[in-house]
């Protein structure tokens, strides 16, 4: 019953969220579509402002992954991590996913095709790319079009996020997952 119930939302969540914004809009006597098109105008606008930051990131993550320095630094870690019993085939996404979103969802379609969606691997991976955030890529694009240039903690309050994901995700899905 839970489990159809859950369903039900999740299929109907977004329609009905779709249908809100624009019924609340009406009743709080907003011009909906005039509000609309003066968001997205803003939008592209911070898009063309975001790009250079965009670009530098992205060849960034191009130089890291080309030069070697990726697989040195998975290479380095995995004695580390297979220690504390993670998987040595996940260090690479541990990696990447600070990174680039896009790197470590083809990382993780990897392993799924490889170790299957069911397996405790593929779980974990699931796990670790929806419980972990692309951090270099959320405070280059928002600092940048924010205007902000000293980052100062966030660097450091994202990167402690994200490695606190990768491990609850492990030590999560070994306890759901392991009999």
């Amino acid at each position: 019953m839970f489990a159809l119930i859950c369903e039900l939302l999740s299929a109907w969540a977004i329609p009905l969220v779709l249908l809100l914004i624009p019924l609340a809009g009406y009743l709080r006597r907003v011009r909906v579509y005039e509000a609309f098109v003066e968001g997205a105008s803003e939008g592209f606008q911070t898009a063309v402002r975001i790009m250079p930051f965009l670009v530098a990131m992205l060849v960034a993550v191009g130089v890291f992954r080309s030069s070697g320095a990726l697989d040195d630094c998975v290479a380095a870690l995995k004695p580390l991590l297979s220690l504390v019993g993670v998987p040595p085939e996940l260090v690479p996404l541990a990696v990447m996913r600070p990174l680039s979103g896009t790197g470590a969802l083809g990382m993780t379609t990897e392993l799924l095709a490889s170790e299957g969606p069911d397996s405790l691997v593929g779980r974990m991976a699931s796990t670790i790319l929806g419980s972990t955030d692309t951090t270099f890529y959320i405070l280059t694009v928002y600092f940048g079009a924010a205007g902000i240039r000293n980052p100062r903690y966030a660097v450091i309050v994202g990167l402690a996020g994200d490695i606190t994901g990768f491990f609850m995700s492990i030590y999560i899905c070994r306890m759901l997952f392991i009999p």
